[in-house]
């Protein structure tokens, strides 16, 4: 009679303990990803911060609103800023180069101060750039006479596309885990809807 043969108990573990650790791998692989999303997104609220503060150091004026930008040779009207200290406009959902939120990236560009075309005659001149998450990044203000996002006042970062499991981990880094008050705020209504895509606000 002939014998059959099969995987003894030993090869059978050993098996288990490769996927085991497979699994492991592909998930702490993950994992690191998520973290350098996160890392990016906060660099990137430091970033566009400091530029901005480097353009009103050297030219005493906030970028996108600046109306004197003659200096780079934007000399058309429409190029310019009305200079009211306020950066008018929707941070992510214009998409009309007139509109100070998309002259902000065009002024921080000519002025050296991000990367980017100059080219006032060319969309991508004005164009906000994505975030890590596949959204887009912009800057407005928030005041009474323009777009309000939460508590906020002054001018603000802004990311959307941003998935309910960052969001909570930005909250819990850096703020007071309220959505609609403190430096960060969404555009829900809680951190607690899973699936739920977050604009996010970052006071700077």
């Amino acid at each position: 009679m002939k014998q059959q043969s099969g995987f003894t108990l030993v090869e059978i573990a050993i098996v288990l303990v490769i996927i085991g650790l497979l699994l492991g791998g592909v998930l702490k692989g993950q994992e690191i990803i998520t973290n350098a999303k996160v890392k990016n997104l906060e660099n990137s609220v430091d970033g566009v911060a400091a530029a901005i503060y480097s353009y009103q150091d050297r030219y005493r004026a906030t970028p996108g609103d600046d109306n004197r930008v003659d200096r780079f040779g934007l000399t058309v009207a429409t190029q310019k800023g009305n200079g009211n200290g306020v950066i008018t406009g929707a941070f992510d959902e214009s998409t009309t180069n007139t509109d100070e939120t998309r002259m902000f990236w065009l002024h921080l560009r000519n002025a050296g101060l991000v990367t980017g075309s100059t080219d006032a005659t060319k969309n991508e001149s004005f164009t906000q750039p994505l975030n890590a998450f596949g959204g887009i990044t912009g800057v407005a203000t928030s005041s009474a006479s323009n777009t309000v996002k939460g508590t906020i006042r002054g001018i603000y970062v802004g990311f959307n596309n941003i998935p309910n499991e960052i969001a909570i981990v930005l909250e819990s880094r850096a703020d007071d885990n309220e959505v609609g008050a403190g430096t960060i705020q969404s555009s829900e209504a809680n951190y607690t809807t899973d699936g739920a895509l977050h604009e996010l606000y970052f006071a700077i």
